[in-house]
């Protein structure tokens, strides 16, 4: 074991140790810490009085959302292929908690913390047959501790963008042994393949899949409802629509001076905008910042609550799990991430629901994005004064807004199936 890899692990128990402490308040780092104090209990007693021993069992592991709905579209299609199998998935972010309860796993949970004594409780209580973790996340000791459980080993919907940190030090040295011990590595992209093969993954075990991540978002969009409450307010009276979704005060301080500017030209834009974390607290900054432009506002819970939008020129999303329906009522989409160095949100969302999708000038984490500005189905803007003028030509151009929308339709159609690729390479390494 490598110095890296031994400091890796001293942190790991550092945290574990003062994790009591780090769990107070309601910060979104406190609300992690607290739930995964009490996950290794969870799976235990879940394994305790519902594992069967005689079923193969997945033990799928997604950092957040955007993994989480690769993840569940993996799972939906292993199940159609192993009906017999159980499935326990486990999350990082608090963020995913919505998405967890209503996951087609047999038990959701935070993930136990990064120590030997957790990973190895749940381990032996779980008997998974295989480990997958999604996208870019491998955690070295509790993919050790399915090894020595005599699990195999995957990572899905691999994702290694070229300028990842990854892929120096010293996060190189902790995610290279871990990852030449993959038994599978489901890239998305034939380039993402090569680079993992540089960082340490045996070339045997890496193939190209795809992303599944597309599959869940055609699969979401066919699946909106425009009878749902919280879309059928926007079709009467109709007005030419922005959807901005996962945005951060890095983009809010570029969109709503570009919605100002547009609705010079085209008063009748409407905007629904969707903060990453919709706390009470980013809510309020929004409506303020919005408020301040000559934006009259509402929020999406009074606009359901009230069946109607009113004169609200911007609604605000207060609340998680309806985005992807969002999309469907829009004419343009803008996807936030792209001014900050955390990255991208998904762009395929926006693109299923066939509508042309701006976005910062960091883009560069995510493959599709540059994909769709390839096809002129997407826009990368550096400013206010870039965003304004792609947004009004949009808008003014409804023959180029349309062909964007179907250039962004056809990106998705050609690359569906990725799930099901995925769930044919994990089944082969589970039992029969």
């Amino acid at each position: 074991m490598s110095l890296t890899e031994r400091l890796y692990r001293s942190l790991g128990m550092a945290a574990w140790l003062a994790s009591p402490l780090l769990g107070r308040g309601d910060s979104k780092v406190a609300r992690g810490v607290r739930a995964r104090l009490g996950a290794g209990l969870r799976l235990t007693e879940w394994a305790r009085i519902h594992r069967d021993v005689r079923r193969p069992l997945l033990w799928i592991h997604a950092p957040s959302v955007g993994e989480g709905l690769q993840a569940k579209a993996v799972i939906e299609a292993l199940r159609e292929r192993r009906p017999e199998v159980q499935v326990v998935f486990t999350y990082f972010s608090p963020s995913a908690e919505l998405l967890a309860a209503r996951m087609p796993a047999d038990v959701s949970s935070a993930v136990p913390w990064e120590t030997t004594g957790e990973v190895g409780r749940a381990m032996t209580a779980v008997r998974p047959d295989l480990l997958a973790f999604t996208k870019t996340e491998v955690w070295p000791v509790l993919a050790s501790g399915a090894s020595a459980a005599g699990a195999a080993t995957a990572l899905v919907a691999a994702t290694l963008p070229a300028k990842s940190s990854r892929r120096r030090w010293p996060a190189r040295s902790v995610l290279g042994p871990a990852l030449a011990c993959l038994d599978v590595v489901a890239a998305i992209a034939e380039d993402d393949a090569e680079r993992f093969i540089g960082l340490g993954a045996r070339p045997s075990a890496v193939s190209v899949t795809g992303d599944p991540g597309i599959d869940s978002a055609a699969r979401r969009a066919a699946a909106a409802d425009p009878a749902a409450p919280h879309l059928r307010p926007f079709a009467v009276p109709r007005r030419p629509t922005l959807v901005a979704g996962s945005t951060w005060p890095s983009d809010e301080a570029v969109l709503i001076p570009a919605l100002a500017a547009a609705r010079s030209r085209h008063p009748e834009l409407r905007a629904v905008i969707a903060p990453h974390e919709p706390s009470e607290a980013a809510v309020r900054s929004l409506e303020g910042s919005l408020g301040r432009s000559g934006l009259r506002t509402a929020r999406l819970s009074r606009v359901e609550s009230a069946g109607v939008v009113g004169e609200a020129d911007a609604v605000v999303v207060d609340r998680v799990g309806v985005l992807a329906d969002l999309y469907t009522i829009g004419d343009v989409a803008w996807v936030g991430g792209g001014f900050h160095a955390a990255g991208l949100h998904s762009v395929l969302e926006p693109a299923a629901a066939g509508l042309p999708v701006l976005f910062g000038p960091r883009h560069g984490g995510s493959h599709a994005a540059g994909e769709l500005i390839a096809l002129a189905a997407a826009r990368a803007v550096r400013d206010a004064g870039g965003a304004t003028s792609a947004l009004a030509e949009w808008l003014s151009d409804v023959a180029a807004r349309a062909s964007a929308g179907v250039a962004g339709r056809r990106y998705i159609a050609a690359h569906l199936g990725a799930a099901g690729r995925t769930a044919d390479l994990l089944s082969r390494l589970l039992r029969r």
